[in-house]
């Protein structure tokens, strides 16, 4: 049939299985929003283009799936750029569409014209520029596995406004997509498999790091056959939190600058590291030079370009985890490490396990408090999604996880903001789970308009704000390494409750402990999007903390008595 480059857009759409979209109209992308009304498609109408990203990258986070966000030329291209960066940090697979000028007026500076895939090259997977309407089927089917495929990502696509006008052949293509030189389903190379077999046999003191690619190639199940035979313990990233379940004996917990101080000491006396689909994040190596110094590496990811990047490797495989895992667990013995176990129990009881009855809150209300609570009231089976900042590494720390895909948060970017749209992006995938949103007040203030798109879209979520009426954890930097000289930290807040009141949506205060519980249960009994403020102590930090660039082992612990910690003077830079 022959239609408009427009039309074409929304059938290739349709036939990759794509029924919900987030994005803001204009001009230049105005033929596809008048085309959209005539296909299945639900539109989700955000607040800001930022939030449009972030919505499609929680919905692909929350579903497996292709996440999709639409723009137009100009700023709302460029509005796109936080967004689709924190989705290539965390190897989330969305797809964006942006509207561009007619082709011939390309280069001109014509009105609200960005040259976007130049702006976004260095932080997509790949993007393209089309230019006619007959190009647009199969650069769409191209865009759509490149962004699922291989290690997931972000790709944009620009489409001149011509080409969305002008008429061209359609016709269903059902072939599979095959790009030349782009081989993405890498199955592993046998070549390492004995060694690695080996190396794990000969080890004594092993811990298994388990990163996203774990969640991500959905090999769960293979990481708890080859930890039930082996009796290797687990530590996680951030981002890896949930791919082993938070109440087995063998998980560790988070490892890393805010990570269990026990899980850095491990890590450290260990003899071999098994890195299973995670990159060796300066947040979790600390000081390069001193990481790890007596372990061998096994390193197991589908990315290539990680290996050997930072931390190099004794045996690198790369190839899809779960295959691999598949291999190479018929070559393992059973094996016990019961002395090593041991020790990491005495290394938890002299780091004093974490019991945050004990915080020392002396009448206030302290974070920590709230999300333990938050936990055991929703018995550990909510979908979380965090913002970035001091309740970020609350969260990680006291919301238990032991299902996998329950934590969505900004990992490698950091993103401030991202928290409230990606959960709404989340809502559109698990449309019958109880998803809370935990966020602090700064980076709330960042896309809190996205509380009206909940209230256009009647959608249902929780919010636990964390208001300290600080930047919390640059704060806690500057209170460490910085004389406590709080430039630019301090916040003066709106009135959140009656913030959340004025988007038609219901807002509660706790400022008080015995508060906690009444308020979560009214909000999860309640029909519509409910904001609770939890006023917290301004002064509670994260511990422990390894200072930037020092050594894993060098953690500032929680003090035993009201007196601050105080980090090493030698680690006075932030970095």
């Amino acid at each position: 049939m022959r239609i408009t480059g427009a039309r074409i857009l929304w059938e290739t759409l349709v036939q990759e299985g794509v029924d919900t979209v987030f994005g803001y109209p204009g001009g230049a992308i105005l033929p596809v929003y008048d085309a959209m009304l005539d296909y299945p498609i639900h539109h989700v109408l955000v607040r800001h283009e930022q939030g449009a990203a972030h919505m499609a990258d929680g919905y692909a986070r929350a579903s497996g799936r292709l996440g999709v966000a639409i723009a137009t030329s100009g700023p709302g291209a460029t509005n796109l750029v936080t967004g689709i960066a924190t989705a290539m940090m965390d190897s989330s697979p969305i797809l964006c569409i942006t509207g561009q000028v007619s082709s011939d007026a390309i280069g001109s500076d014509a009105f609200q014209e960005t040259d976007v895939t130049g702006v976004t090259l260095p932080i997509t997977k790949h993007n393209y520029l089309v230019s006619s309407a007959e190009e647009i089927a199969p650069t769409i089917r191209e865009a759509c596995y490149i962004a699922r495929s291989g290690r997931p990502g972000p790709v944009l696509v620009d489409i001149s406004k011509d080409a969305q006008i002008e008429f061209a052949e359609y016709e269903r293509d059902r072939s599979e997509v095959r790009l030349s030189g782009y081989r993405p389903d890498l199955r592993p190379s046998t070549d390492e498999f004995r060694s690695a077999a080996q190396m794990i046999e000969d080890a004594e003191r092993p811990v298994i790091l388990a990163g996203q690619g774990v969640l991500k190639s959905n090999a769960m199940q293979e990481l708890a056959e080859f930890v039930n035979k082996t009796n290797i313990p687990v530590a996680m990233t951030l981002l890896g939190i949930g791919c082993f379940p938070a109440s087995h004996p063998m998980n560790l917990g988070m490892m890393g600058m805010h990570g269990e101080a026990w899980v850095n000491q491990a890590i450290q006396e260990s003899d071999l590291l098994l890195a299973f689909g995670m990159r060796f994040d300066d947040r979790v190596t600390g000081n390069l030079a001193s990481y790890a110094p007596n372990a061998k590496k096994i390193h197991i990811d589908i990315d290539p370009s990680e290996i050997n990047k930072v931390v190099r490797a004794d045996v690198a495989i790369v190839g899809d985890l779960r295959e691999t895992l598949r291999e190479v667990n018929p070559l393992l013995q059973e094996q016990s490490h019961s002395t090593w176990l041991e020790h990491i129990d005495v290394l938890k009881q002299e780091s004093g396990i974490r019991d945050v009855q004990n915080l020392p809150g002396n009448g206030r209300l302290l974070a920590a408090h709230v999300i333990h609570d938050l936990w055991q009231l929703t018995q550990g089976q909510a979908f979380v999604v965090t913002d970035v900042g001091q309740h970020q590494m609350w969260a990680a720390q006291y919301y238990r996880h032991d299902r996998p895909w329950t934590l969505a948060t900004s990992g490698g970017l950091g993103t401030m903001g991202f928290a409230l749209p990606a959960a709404i992006g989340a809502r559109f995938a698990r449309p019958d789970e109880e998803i809370w949103v935990i966020v602090g007040d700064g980076g709330f203030q960042m896309t809190q308009a996205e509380l009206a798109t909940c209230r256009q879209e009647n959608i249902k979520l929780n919010i636990a704000l964390i208001n300290n009426s600080f930047l919390g954890m640059v704060r806690q930097w500057q209170e460490f390494f910085y004389d406590e000289r709080y430039a630019a930290t301090p916040m003066v807040n709106p009135d959140f409750v009656k913030l959340a009141e004025a988007h038609g949506l219901t807002g509660l205060r706790v400022e008080r402990r015995n508060q906690v519980e009444s308020a979560v249960q009214r909000a999860r009994n309640t029909e519509d999007t409910v904001l609770i403020e939890f006023r917290v102590a301004q002064d509670e930090a994260v511990y422990p903390m390894v200072p930037s660039g020092a050594d894993l082992q060098a953690m500032i612990r929680r003090p035993m008595n009201e007196v601050k910690a105080r980090a090493p003077r030698s680690k006075s830079r932030v970095e």
